[in-house]
């Protein structure tokens, strides 16, 4: 019988993570920001040159580790990453400069994504991440969706909500939402889905 817990450990350990990210991760850490992990940020770029996606939206910039791992996915890549914090939002920016990341690839937009995503144009986007956690974030994707071009893809980080999604004796409002939006879009014949299974679980839906 396969050892999952060992293949996902080193499924994790595999990666080699480039010195700015490792620092934006030991910021985030310091600052209490649960960052992606390694392995699901290799998988973010790599989906963006699979897609050789240009236009990407990030909802929950933190400290910048995940949205330095989307830069990294093609040279041709512009990033609008939305944030509450302002301070980390900040503190994303100075990380960015450290890494040597041009300011003209990256737009940071303060403020709550549920407010900002329905302003955006609809249609037109490669890519959007969802990194934000806790109560809301169905509705998040379901914006995201609108947002993305035929062929787009939404990449939600933590969809596995800590790894509590695939355990029945979790019934907490937050959890539940993960399950529900998880079987929503395992059934939903408008898009494609996937569960890769790395870091927290990245669910990856393909619009048609």
């Amino acid at each position: 019988m396969l050892d999952a817990e060992l293949m996902r450990a080193w499924t994790e350990n595999y990666v080699t993570e480039p010195d700015a990210i490792r620092a934006a991760r030991l910021a985030s850490m310091e600052h209490g920001v649960e960052p992606i992990s390694p392995a699901a940020g290799a998988f973010l770029s790599s989906l963006v040159a699979l897609t050789s996606a240009q236009s990407i939206v990030e909802v929950g910039t933190g400290l910048g580790v995940a949205a330095q791992w989307l830069l990294a996915g093609g040279p041709s890549v512009h990033l609008t990453s939305i944030d509450r914090d302002v301070d980390h939002q900040q503190s994303a920016k100075d990380l960015f400069a450290s890494a040597g990341i041009p300011a003209s690839r990256i737009r940071l937009i303060s403020g709550d994504a549920a407010e900002i995503l329905p302003r955006m144009n609809e249609g037109t986007y490669d890519l959007i991440v969802v990194n934000a956690q806790g109560k809301g974030v169905m509705s998040i994707v379901k914006t995201a969706l609108h947002l993305a071009r035929p062929g787009g893809v939404v990449a939600v980080t933590h969809a596995l909500g800590g790894g509590l999604v695939p355990q029945p004796t979790k019934r907490d409002a937050a959890t539940q939402e993960l399950r529900t939006m998880l079987g929503d879009y395992a059934a939903d014949e408008n898009v494609r889905a996937a569960m890769v299974p790395v870091g927290d679980g990245v669910l990856v839906l393909s619009k048609s």
